[in-house]
């Protein structure tokens, strides 16, 4: 390693002095013989993917630092909880049709659905904070967060008892990105918070039931409803998990992406 270190040394050296004698900087374009050094002028960029960073954690370990610190915020910011107590009875059944905003317009559409009047009850169970992704967007500046939920539904129906059960998936996308203050200091912030079409997956527990056009209408129903409740109870909770990171791993991972760095490596 001493010889190595000598030799990077030394080349760098010789290619100082040459240039120095010759009187003229060394052409960029020009091609040397294999095993001659060739030295960076002032000026010159640094070649691409080489930025002068200087971070605590190693690039390999930054993505899965960031990524486990996220999920475990999420855990301590209540999150499964959260999901638990989702009043969706409140939104199946709306208790008046003066009520405003989403819940009215469900209301008039469920009042033209009397085999939803058959639904008593609406339980969450088993919530689950699956696999957090994490995607570096194509100029590297930002980093999208993919939390992917997972929750059962158990429907309890007049006349049948507990007899249906649905299966739910939801994926929320949350957008982190750098910024620096007026003193130079960078920080992270949390950008759009959403969810993409066609992420949500409602499937059937039970392989067979009677009620099937029970389940068509429930299942249209809340397709249009856990969306935006979800994206209501996580997001908040997003909001507040970059805030209590390690400040080492904050500042790391903003600096790269003020930088413009690579570091999340796609599978």
């Amino acid at each position: 390693m001493l010889l190595v270190g000598s030799l990077v040394v030394l080349c760098g050296l010789l290619a100082q002095s040459t240039a120095q004698l010759a009187g003229l900087p060394l052409p960029l374009s020009q091609d040397l013989p294999m095993g001659h050094c060739r030295s960076l002028h002032v000026g010159q960029s640094l070649p691409y993917g080489v930025t002068p960073v200087v971070a605590s954690y190693p690039p390999g370990h930054l993505a899965r630092n960031f990524r486990d610190a996220f999920h475990q915020g999420l855990l301590s910011g209540g999150i499964l909880g959260f999901l638990e107590h989702i009043p969706l009875l409140n939104y199946i059944r709306p208790s008046g049709s003066s009520a405003g905003g989403l819940v009215g317009v469900l209301g008039n559409v469920i009042s033209s659905i009397p085999i939803l009047n058959n639904i008593l009850d609406v339980k969450v169970t088993n919530p689950q904070l699956l696999e957090i992704g994490l995607v570096q967007s194509y100029d590297f500046h930002r980093l999208y967060v993919t939390i992917p939920l997972g929750f059962e539904l158990r429907v309890n129906t007049l006349g049948y008892g507990n007899l249906l059960g649905l299966a739910v998936k939801l994926d929320l996308t949350a957008e982190v990105y750098a910024v620096r203050d007026m003193y130079g200091r960078s920080r992270l912030v949390i950008g759009d918070c959403i969810h993409s079409p066609g992420s949500l997956r409602i499937s059937l527990l039970n392989r067979f039931s009677p009620l099937q056009n029970l389940i068509d209408s429930l299942t249209d129903i809340l397709t249009k409803v856990i969306p935006g409740l979800v994206q209501g109870v996580v997001c908040p909770i997003v909001n507040g998990i970059l805030s209590l990171l390690d400040v080492t791993l904050a500042h790391d991972v903003a600096d790269y992406l003020l930088h413009g760095v690579q570091f999340v490596i796609k599978a």
